[in-house]
């Protein structure tokens, strides 16, 4: 009976689907295990090969624990929203909805083909009104929010209400958008409307003005990742830098626990200090410059010790002092350095080390020695850490270096015996001069003394700052979650919980409206039932993807975003896998709601995820062909060298082995019909690159084919056959057969002359040695998620049994089980075969038997003067004077010592015998 992979995996594949073999439910009697991947949006295109990489691992991963006895729990669902599908509807009038069930079925279709064990009762898609139901409701609740700093925790708004009639602000430490001070009298003196105004100040979720990527072609906000080189990168339209009042995520407050909590996962240090880094804890002091025409404006620094090197200012081109501070005469050329500076995201210019920046006109006064320090703007200041000005110090900060160098400013060093010739002196140690009364301290007194002094004189305060900033959570576009915001005397108020979901209406044309509003400006009635108008913007995409780990736990629940109950007995994903692309969005926003959801109790950890692991990518490797340039003859690569040529990259599906088919390449494209090809040995080479898998590059690797020509397990095996899970490798067909052919060997194992059989016989040592030795091998492998060498232990073992001519069925049933994560359809037929009716998923992984892996016999090497001459065996529990002995009165020791005697002999135990002449 032959291998007929093709008949197998669909069998299977109906077989676990009609038996809803991956359901699971909350089962107390057995340890739980969540597995998690993220969340995949569901393009058009559908997969390729580099998709299932880290879906690959989750099952491998999922599949094993369950073997071990755990509940395990490894739901797969679709972030939908987002702006590709709007593009599409805007070019075609398809609504996205449409857009998006089609490529959800598709990607489906894909994903059953592979193998994967999927619960896909537990399935849930962000448009799905159902869905998103909860995540309109976490907006309310963020909405009717506030933060107290002092209890770390988010409260109700409607206790701040109260406090505020009875004390005003004494004695409250809240996260805002600016401090406020105001008496309970003075609170309740106010109209509704200025009280909404405070309370928007305190809300988690708010409107603020903020600085924003604003595409005018798309008519909407784009996220730092949909935009590069000042164009988006949906249609490569200008992005410019707008301020615009927007709906935010107050993350800011949560900075110091986003930050403690890392302390308590289990994730690579690099992936932690990622995070660290981009919520960026600093203590430093703000302090008070002045212009001497009586304008006054804070800095934010974490050297006040500097404060005797800042020699010029600098605003941020965004701030507002920009306005006030520049003067006519320098009007024209701020305007236009605005203006250019507007093209470039945040992200560009922190990025972008060359220098620029533009004269305001205006000067501030030292605050200790009352000099005049020019006031420049630049945009390597940013307007969204501190207060988007500094006080530039450019003899010990390497971006104030560069600036002044450039334009010519005044350096003053201030650390003895430093050298700033060349380069700024960034070193934290050393002991101050040119620095007035902080003259001869070291530089960590010098800290606190400044800050001290700073306090003392009135000019600024101690503070803790942090680099994270506050989520801009409007986008102006149709395909995304409404918000249940409706708007009464120009102030926002949220729905009641009981009128969720506010679904997303139908609209005529999917752009904004000829007065410049949202799409959402274009649907009729959009309003309340008293006819108040609606929000008019969308939520952005990780709105649907801050939560889902949550609603995967309890998905048909329509009273809760999850029970109580389901949320005790899941608590949080024990093992996620993704790409390093989501470490600072995602990731943050995710920990960021999990921890508000946490505070009004709805989850029961702190964190969302235990355990994070990520893949890297795989590359595509490209294929060319070589056009003698102004002919249609193609010359193959080794020949290529003997002609004036133009590479030429090919579809990679028409090439084996970097074997041309020439017949398919005259198809592939009209162009190539009539194609003459110089051939080496009768076949036509081509090169090959590692690049980024693109469709443009005709390097894209659709699964399903591999799946239609070597069966889905040999895709899985090959995918972590590739290399560590963790790097980034090039996909490389030519080594694809190999793997086949290893599953066809397995398959052997059973069956002799096509027939099936096995034996009931009792296994030998060596069998159950290789066996055990895989079992080791694999249990710690895929523990330590390193499958690629799990593939190369399998090989390893089925070559010994082969070998051994090994058809026992107690060796053969627990190979079996061990390869079920991996190839779970070949595990399944032949578990079968061996007469078991149960299916494989729920076998027990073998335990491993170490006394199975001791040596009874080792090869020793005997030696003469340190040359081996020939090799015997001994026991494991010879002793020394027997080995000696029986060395010596070997036949071949008597032909090397040639009559002589031994002057030592020298027993390394295990391994080798030199006996010295």
């Amino acid at each position: 009976m032959e291998y007929n992979f093709g008949e197998i995996e669909k069998r299977w594949q109906q077989y676990w689907a009609d038996r809803e073999v991956y359901r699971v439910t909350e089962d107390t009697t057995k340890p739980k295990f969540y597995v998690l991947d993220m969340f995949p949006y569901p393009s058009g295109a559908g997969l390729h090969v580099g998709h299932p990489l880290g879906y690959i691992a989750s099952d491998i991963y999922s599949r094993y624990k369950r073997l071990q006895g755990f509940n395990v729990l490894h739901p797969m669902g679709y972030d939908a929203y987002g702006l590709p599908a709007e593009q599409y509807a805007i070019q075609t009038g398809q609504h996205p909805a449409i857009t998006t069930k089609n490529n959800i079925a598709r990607y489906r279709e894909q994903l059953d083909k592979i193998g994967f064990s999927y619960d896909w009762s537990r399935e849930v898609q962000t448009c799905d009104p159902e869905y998103y139901k909860w995540t309109q409701w976490a907006f309310v609740k963020m909405f009717r929010s506030y933060y107290c700093n002092q209890a770390q925790q988010a409260r109700p708004v409607d206790e701040l209400i109260e406090v505020f009639s009875q004390q005003g602000t004494t004695g409250l430490d809240l996260a805002c958008t600016e401090p406020m001070s105001f008496t309970a009298d003075e609170w309740n003196a106010k109209t509704e409307k200025e009280q909404q105004e405070i309370l928007m100040n305190y809300r988690i979720a708010y409107l603020g003005d903020t600085l924003v990527n604003w595409c005018p072609q798309l008519g909407t906000v784009l996220a730092n990742d949909e935009v590069s080189e000042g164009l988006s990168i949906r249609g490569g339209y200008p992005v410019e830098q707008k301020k615009m009042r927007q709906w935010c995520l107050r993350v800011s407050a949560y900075a110091q626990r986003l930050l403690d909590g890392l302390d308590d996962v289990d994730w690579t240090d690099s992936l932690k200090e990622t995070q660290r880094n981009w919520i960026g804890r600093s203590v430093g002091a703000v302090m008070k410059f002045k212009t001497p025409g009586g304008i006054s404006f804070d800095i934010f620094t974490t050297r006040a010790d500097t404060i005797f090197g800042v020699t010029f200012m600098v605003l941020a081109p965004e701030s507002e002092l920009v306005e006030q501070l520049t003067t006519p005469e320098q009007r024209n050329a701020v305007d236009a350095y605005i203006l250019k500076t507007k093209k470039r995201t945040e992200r560009e210019r922190i990025a972008d080390k060359s220098v620029s920046g533009v004269f305001s006109g205006s000067y501030a006064l030292h605050p200790f020695t009352g000099d005049l320090l020019p006031i420049w703007i630049s945009d390597y200041v940013l307007a969204g850490y501190g207060t988007g000005a500094i006080m530039a110090v450019p003899a010990h900060d390497s971006r104030d270096y560069a600036f002044a160098k450039h334009f010519n400013l005044s350096i003053v060093p201030l650390i003895e015996g430093c050298d700033i010739s060349e380069e700024s002196f960034d070193a934290k140690e050393g002991i101050l001069m040119n620095s007035g009364f902080l003259n001869g301290l070291p530089v960590k007194e010098a800290i606190v003394k400044a800050i001290e002094e700073v306090e003392e004189r009135n000019l600024g305060f101690r503070k803790v700052n942090f680099r994270l900033r506050d989520a801009i959570f409007s986008r102006q576009r149709y395909w995304g979650e409404p918000f249940p915001v409706y708007y009464k005397d120009g102030m926002p108020y949220t729905l009641d919980e009981g009128e969720l979901p506010l679904e997303l209406p139908e609209v005529d044309k999917y752009l904004p409206t000829e007065s410049g509003e949202p799409p959402l400006g274009r649907a009729r009635n959009w309003q309340t039932r008293e006819g108040y108008p609606l929000e008019l913007s969308t939520m952005p995409g990780f709105a649907g993807s801050s939560a889902y780990y949550l609603r995967y736990m309890d998905p048909r629940n329509g009273q809760a975003l999850v029970s109580t109950e389901a949320n005790n007995y899941w608590r949080s994903v024990d093992l996620y896998i993704g790409g390093t692309e989501h470490a600072t969005g995602h990731l943050i926003y995710s920990r960021f709601w999990n921890k508000f959801l946490f505070d009004l109790g709805v989850s029961c950890e702190q964190e969302p995820f235990r355990k994070l692991v990520n893949q890297g990518m795989i590359q595509g490797r490209s294929n060319f062909v070589y056009r003698i340039k102004e002919t249609n003859t193609f010359v193959s690569l080794n020949l290529k060298d003997q002609y004036d040529v133009t590479p030429i990259h090919v579809d990679v599906n028409i090439v084996h082995n970097d074997v041309l088919d020439v017949e398919a390449f005259r198809n592939w494209n009209p162009e190539y019909k009539n194609a003459e090809f110089i051939l080496e040995d009768g076949k036509y080479i081509c090169g090959w690159a590692v690049e980024k898998m693109s469709k443009s590059m005709f390097n894209v690797v659709n699964p399903d084919v591999i799946v239609e020509n070597y069966g889905a397990d040999t895709l899985r095996l090959y995918e972590m056959f590739l290399g560590p899970l963790e790097l980034s490798k090039p996909w490389d067909t030519n080594g694809i057969d190999g793997v086949h052919r290893f599953l066809r060997r397995l398959w052997n194992l059973f069956h002799t002359n096509g027939e099936f059989l096995v034996s009931d016989e009792d296994p030998t040592k060596e069998e159950l040695k290789s066996l055990h030795k895989l079992i080791k091998k694999v249990s710690f492998d895929i523990e330590n998620f390193s499958f690629n060498t799990s593939v190369s232990a399998f090989m390893i073992c089925v070559n010994e049994l082969s070998q051994l001519k090994c058809n026992k069925k107690a060796i053969l049933s627990d190979l079996l089980v061990c390869l079920a994560p991996f190839a779970p359809h070949i595990a399944e037929e032949l578990w079968h075969k061996l007469g078991n009716e149960q299916t494989i998923c729920d076998a027990k992984f073998p335990e491993l038997n170490e006394e199975y892996l001791k040596e009874n016999v080792f090869s020793y090497a005997i030696s003469f003067n340190g040359k081996s001459r020939f090799v015997l065996e001994f026991p494991a529990d010879v002793s020394n004077a027997e080995i000696e002995k029986t060395v010596l009165e070997h036949p071949y020791s008597q032909k090397w010592l040639d009559g002589k005697s031994p002057r030592k002999v020298i027993i390394v135990p295990r391994k080798i015998v030199n006996i010295v002449v």
